[in-house]
């Protein structure tokens, strides 16, 4: 049982981190950043299983923390008022061709990066933008003006 309890504690400890962290630090990852990630896994398996190897530890683990996954993707499918805890909420960056310092800067977004964006979605500049929007996803969603 001290496992499974671990594993739940780890588990909220990590889903509440990377919430923190950000989406679109996790939507663009550099090397170093998935070597961080695997690292903080090892610590995070050690820190639940500590001197347990057994194959009833491991499985009870890994269960456990599917079944949180799973739990979470069901309470976020079911019940819509959590959605914005669980999953985010999209975030608008540019509107009418003027980007969104607040917003750019709580999401730790350059304008350079911005620009990037628009350029890759075959956008040449920010003021041909109707609407710029950061995704729950971590991804840039460029809607062109129409003028």
């Amino acid at each position: 049982m001290d496992l499974v309890i671990r594993a739940a504690v780890v588990f909220g400890f990590l889903f509440c981190l990377l919430r923190l962290i950000g989406r679109r630090e996790l939507s663009s990852l550099e090397p170093f950043d998935v070597i961080l990630l695997v690292v903080i896994g090892d610590l995070a398996q050690q820190g639940v299983t500590q001197n347990d190897a057994s194959v009833t530890g491991v499985m009870l683990v890994i269960g456990t923390i599917a079944l949180l996954s799973v739990g979470t993707s069901y309470l976020n499918f079911r019940f819509r008022r959590l959605r914005p805890i669980l999953d985010g909420e999209p975030v608008v960056l540019v509107e009418d061709g003027r980007p969104i310092e607040r917003n750019l800067r709580r999401e730790r977004i350059t304008l350079e990066e911005l620009a990037e964006a628009a350029r890759l979605q075959s956008v040449a500049s920010l003021r041909d933008v109707r609407w710029a929007v950061l995704e729950t996803s971590g991804e840039i969603s460029i809607i062109r003006r129409s003028d």
